[in-house]
């Protein structure tokens, strides 16, 4: 079993993105698109910058210490694409006999007539994240930060779930049908 003494992660920062790092653990990425923060800390695992990136790197790691520098890692990307090309979710509404309407009101998305039901059902938006309805059964959840973006689509998702019915028979809901 071969033991490696450190492990390093390098993420590549395009030209027209900024990446700076604070004292205390929190890291900016600023795009043509906006700005992400997040805070990372850790006993072992630090952050560097270095030439054009910045640099993932945990000494002597043991598992756990290992799978966090992937983390991290993977966080990192998924903030400079976020400022440089965004996240985009699509939706699509499907139902069989009661066609349901879709609404977006402030940070709330509102499904009407769902099954016939007279109460509508809500879901959150989280902030920065951008919702449109198209064609009248088709959603697209839009932004910068991927982890809002996905707990959106997840919500509005969510939120046509049906309960005590056959899931093979009924199968009306809003359904996540693209990544991008």
């Amino acid at each position: 079993m071969v033991k490696l003494d450190r492990i390093e992660h390098f993420v590549t920062i395009p030209e027209d993105v900024t990446a700076t790092i604070s004292e205390d653990g929190v890291v900016t990425i600023t795009g043509p698109k906006g700005s992400l923060s997040r805070h990372f800390q850790s006993t072992s695992t630090v952050i560097l910058q270095e030439g054009g990136g910045l640099l993932v790197r945990v000494d002597m790691p043991r598992r756990k210490q290992r799978a966090l520098a992937g983390t991290w890692n993977a966080h990192l990307n998924n903030m400079v694409k976020g400022v440089t090309k965004g996240f985009t979710y699509k939706l699509k509404a499907l139902y069989s006999h009661f066609p349901m309407t879709m609404a977006v009101k402030g940070n709330t998305f509102v499904v009407n007539n769902y099954f016939g039901e007279r109460v509508p059902r809500t879901s959150d938006i989280l902030s920065g994240v951008d919702v449109k309805i198209e064609n009248k059964v088709e959603v697209t959840v839009s932004g910068i930060d991927k982890e809002s973006v996905g707990q959106t689509a997840a919500n509005i998702e969510r939120s046509t779930t049906v309960k005590n019915r056959d899931r093979r028979v009924f199968q009306d809901g809003i359904y996540l049908i693209n990544k991008e």
